[in-house]
This record gives structure tokens, sequence and C-alpha cells, in this order.
């Protein structure tokens, strides 16, 4: 079997530890002779490299050469892959997307409202580098994104690299979320097929059809999402409190909307009251990570460097280390391999929902093979999901063409349009604080 070279572009990120173990473990599906961890710094790479070194010595030796590196010559030059998955601002910036909006009484999440807006704005100066640092020294590298915010960086990627169909904006939400309904209907989701439609972090099943008989699962899955109770069994202690009531949401949503299954994000949309209502402005999830899940992590990189070994310590990789991160290995493998496999990629809809604007960047079903995401068309969207993703894709563009052109004002509709914020006088307040907390990021082109 061919081997590839693959570069992990955000080699600092805490994620990697699974990351590589996946590789690691799925090394007969997706075999390596090269990897690389890259990241512009240095002080957080080296350790992770220096875990990768112990793990790829244990448990993957017949990789012929690993290395971490700031040097993009070295990281880019001549790879088949690159992983992204970049943070522009660190946990630390994060924590002022969180706070800044929940401050004001407003949705505090990275991703979703104005910190989404924050974290976007920043995220895609740094990918459009990444992708044309990869472009000059690797032209046919398959781009694989999953840096967040996804939608906006998708947005502002279509506009700079209209015809590079190798770059690839995923997910790994709706990954999540079928690996739930594996839960309530005892199988995994390898054994679906979806189809999906929306906007990244707001998006709705339309069908979940079984892969073995094409039996479409979706009217069961709505039956015992709606009384199922995550958190119950043997999850629980893999499952964060946080994602527990998440998930166990999700039937809520179900109740209130049962013509499609919801993704996990649309309650920050749907429901802002709700989650204004149970967050804590002064401790959100950025505090969360930042108190013991980055310094678990880290510890546990550190100790393993100590030892100089994984194998025979409390840190042993089993089987199913990294198995959430296995989509991406399943994606290269399609891609690579000309499978033709459905993946959930966010790609331009030119006509794929026939009844919303043909430039959306669309989280749709896609055959995905050589010559990159070929979606499924679907029929029109009622007029319920026409208006809401008609109206956040207009925050979205907004907010690109507001880094693009540098238009303060752009960024107020933006804000103003967002379901998390929906006010004129409460965005310019919000606006006015997230600027100045970016001032070294996007904040001084608004001043």
């Amino acid at each position: 079997m061919e081997k590839y070279s693959a570069v992990i572009v955000g080699g600092g990120s805490i994620r990697n530890p699974d990351l590589m173990a996946m590789l690691a473990n799925h090394k007969d599906q997706f075999p390596l002779k090269k990897l690389v961890l890259f990241d512009n710094n240095a002080e957080q790479n080296e350790p992770m490299g220096k875990y990768g070194e112990i793990l790829v010595r244990e448990y993957y030796p017949e990789l012929e050469e690993y290395t971490w590196t700031c040097d993009p010559d070295v990281a880019f030059k001549d790879m088949d892959v690159a992983f992204c998955q970049i943070r522009a601002g660190l946990m630390e910036m994060r924590r002022e997307d969180e706070h800044i909006p929940a401050a004001h009484g407003c949705v505090g999440q990275e991703t979703c409202g104005a910190g989404g807006m924050a974290y976007g704005l920043r995220s895609v100066p740094d990918i459009i580098e990444i992708v044309k640092m990869i472009r000059e020294r690797s032209p046919e590298c398959w781009i694989l994104n999953y840096s967040n915010p996804a939608a906006i960086v998708a947005e502002a990627t279509k506009r700079v690299f209209p015809d590079d169909y190798r770059i690839m904006n995923i997910c790994d939400m709706p990954i999540a979320i079928m690996d739930r309904y594996g839960e309530i209907m005892g199988c995994t989701r390898n054994d679906f097929e979806p189809r999906y439609f929306g906007l990244n972090h707001f998006g709705w099943f339309t069908h979940v059809y079984d892969k073995k008989t094409g039996e479409d699962l979706m009217p069961e899955i709505k039956r015992r999402l709606i009384d199922a109770k995550f958190g119950q069994g043997d999850e629980e202690h893999t499952m964060e409190a946080s994602w527990i009531e998440t998930y166990n949401f999700m039937g809520k949503m179900l109740k209130d909307y049962p013509e499609y299954l919801p993704n996990t994000y649309l309650k920050y949309y749907l429901y802002p009251r709700h989650v204004v209502e149970g967050q804590d402005p002064n401790h959100t999830r950025a505090d969360e990570i930042l108190e013991w899940k980055a310094p678990r992590i880290h510890n546990m990189v550190n100790e393993v460097i100590k030892l100089g070994k994984i194998k025979g310590t409390p840190y042993e990789l089993k089987p199913e280390n990294g198995v959430h991160a296995s989509y991406i290995v399943e994606l290269a493998n399609s891609i690579l391999h000309n499978e033709n496999r459905i993946f959930l990629i966010i790609t331009k809809n030119n006509g794929t929902v026939p009844n919303l604007d043909p430039d959306m960047m669309l989280e749709v079903a896609c055959r995905v093979g050589i010559n990159g995401a070929e979606p499924l068309s679907m029929e029109p969207v009622g007029t319920f999901y026409k208006g809401l993703l008609e109206n956040q894709y207009a925050y979205e563009k907004l907010t690109v063409d507001a880094l693009f052109e540098r238009d303060k004002g752009k960024l107020l509709q933006a804000l103003t349009l967002n379901r998390t914020v929906g006010d004129t006088e409460l965005a310019k307040e919000i606006l006015d604080d997230l600027i100045d907390a970016n001032e070294k990021f996007w904040g001084k082109y608004f001043k």
C-alpha cells in the first residue's frame, strides 16, 4: 500500500496526543512515511513534538521520518495531506471571546454569536497564510481544515482560493452527534449514512440511513432521542457535564421542532435566553479548559517525556485512543483511494439546495474522492429553515466583508443580525469591547 506524507498544522494543540494515537492505531488503513508537527509557537510545539517522538518509537516504528518544526520549508514541502487545527489567539483569547458577550448578557460561546465572530476574525488571516505557505511548497496537497469557526473560515477561503478543491473545511460535531445516535441505537456511527443541510454549527439531519439495509433510521432515532438521558451509562466517565447537558437538550429541541434532527449548537441560536440564564459570565468553558483539561494533558505529556516511554505506564495507548478523530483518516482515505464515501463537507451551495443563496457555504452530505467533494442535491427547504440560514449566512458574509474591507459598519451589521445579539445598541457595546480585546489581532483595523 502506498505511504503518505502528512503535516499537523497546530502541532502544539492539546488535541494532538489523541490525533497522533489515532494515526498510530490506523497505520494499516492510512500508512504514513513521514509525519511533521508544525506550529508557529515553539514553546508549545516542542513538548508535543517530544511526546510524539516517544509515541512513534513505541507504536509506529514503520514511520520513516518524524519531526516537529516552526519552519514552513521543513513542514510543508512535498506533503500529501495537511491536517489543520489552529487556534488563533490561543486559549487566553477564547476566554475573552466567551467572557465579553456573557458580561453583556449574551451567549458566551467560542464559535457562536459575538465570540464566534471575534474568533473568526482572528482565524481567517492565519488560515489564508497557512494555505499560501502550503501551496508554495506542495501544490497538490489536500488541506483538511477543521479549525474553528469553520463557517467563517470557509466563507473566506472560498473567496481567496475559489478554484482550490483540495481545501476541505470540515467539522467533527456532526460526527460526535452520530456517536450519540449510535449509543441510543446500539450500534456505531459507522453504521450510518447521513443526509444533512445547514451552515457549520447551524444545521439539521434530514435522514440517517442504515448502510446495510438502506432503511431510514431517523424516525426511530427521533423517538429514542426525546427520552434519552445521556450521562447515566458508561459514557458518564468520559463525557463532561456541560456536554451531557448539551446532548440531552437535543430532545428538547426535537420536541419543539420535530421535522429534522438538530445540531447541538442550534440551542445557542434558538434558545439564547435559556443559555444565558444557565451560564456563569465569570466562569465559562474556556476557564474550565484552562483550569483542568489543558493542565491534565500537559502534565501527561511532560510525564511521558520524563519517563521516556508510554508503554508500561498509565498513559499506554489503547485501540480506542483517538477514535473520535478517526473520521479524519476516513476522509483522507476516501480522497486518496478515490473511495467516494459520504462525508459532511462545507462546500459552496451552487444549487445543492435550490432555494438558498448559491454562494452560501453549506455543510451537506458529499461523495468524496480524488476529484474532491460532490454535494448530493436536496429538495428546497421550508420557510423557517430558509429564513434562519439566510440570516445566519448574511452575518457570516458581512463578517468576512468587514475584515477584508476594514469596515467597522459591516461588523456592526453582522453582530446586529446574529440571533444571539439582535439589538443595535447592545451590538455596539459588545463590538467596542471585542475590538479593544483584539487590539493586536484584528482590532487595530477598526479603531
